[in-house]
Formats: structure tokens, sequence, C-alpha cells
């Protein structure tokens, strides 16, 4: 269920996620950051961070191709829907090569480039109707709200219980670099 329901409350609920988030990726160890998940296709929380940020980009992108009567592509060109998980692991094949910083600064860029966004557009133009080329009956907001405090939200709900998990792991050789 959606948070916002008009201009203020995305950027309300944008900025509180966000904030959330940014507090609990300053308390990941080192060793935790790049640490594969054997339970998530050995996902690191450097990929969900990636992850997080490279959705904020999409979803900008489709707004822009539908606003330019362009076909948009979901989830993104050469993917469908029920392919996420092939595009989640191209993803992360893509991204192999960021650091940690390198993925929390790309999550602020486009954190920043979200909530621009959604100052510059009016109360219609978020809430007023469909996103033109979207092919459903979610608005640019509920986009906007999707793509970034929603996907906060999860992925703060995810590091945490990442967390909980790895305190409650016998310590080994690695996790004490």
């Amino acid at each position: 269920m959606p948070a916002a329901a008009c201009k203020a409350d995305l950027l309300s609920v944008a900025a509180k996620e966000f904030a959330k988030l940014e507090t609990l990726l300053d308390k990941v160890p080192n060793n935790v950051q790049t640490a594969p998940d054997s339970e998530a296709d050995n996902a690191t929380l450097k990929d969900i961070v990636g992850h997080r940020a490279h959705w904020i980009a999409l979803f900008l992108g489709w707004y822009h191709d539908g606003q330019d009567g362009k076909d948009v592509a979901f989830p993104a060109p050469g993917y469908k829907w029920n392919d996420l998980k092939r595009f989640n692991a191209d993803l992360r094949s893509e991204q192999a090569d960021l650091s940690w910083a390198d993925a929390r600064e790309m999550l602020r860029r486009n954190h920043a480039k979200l909530v621009e966004f959604v100052e510059e557009l009016s109360e219609d133009a978020l809430y007023g109707g469909p996103m033109t080329g979207a092919n459903n009956k979610w608005t640019p907001g509920r986009w906007a709200e999707a793509a970034g405090p929603s996907h906060y939200r999860s992925a703060a709900k995810y590091i945490r219980a990442r967390l909980r998990d790895m305190a409650h792991m016998p310590p080994t050789d690695n996790s004490l670099e």
C-alpha cells in the first residue's frame, strides 16, 4: 500500500525512508558489505544498494520515455517482468566492480535526482492520472514511491535481517578482517 497520496507526502516519506536507510548503511561493518548471501543468489549488501540506485534510474527513464512518446521498456530493454531474476543477476554482473562507497554514492545521487524530479512536477503531474507509457493505472507519484521509498524500506528490512543473521553466526577467520 502506498504511503503517499500527494506530492508533500511523497517528499516526506522519501526523506524519512532514505534517512533511515543511510543511518543503517553507516552501521554496516566493512567485512559484511561485500559478503555474499547464499540464500539470496549470493547477493551482497553492496549489490542491494546498487540495485536500489539502479531502479531509481530505471523509473526516471521510464517516465521520460513515456513523456517523449517512446515505447517504455518495462522493466528494461530485453527483459519482461517475469525475467526479474535474470535481470537482477545481470545487473549484479554489470555492477561487480562497484565498490561499497561507489554504490552508496550512486544511491545518494539517484535519490537526489528522484527528489528533484518530484519537486519539479506539479501535484497533478504526479497524481492526476496514469504514467504515460506505463500501460497501467499507477501515477508517476506511485511509481516514484515504488522506485524510491518502498525500495529503501525493503532494502533496510533485508539489511537488518542480514545483520541479525550474521551476528548469530560463529566468527570465522574471514569475519575478523
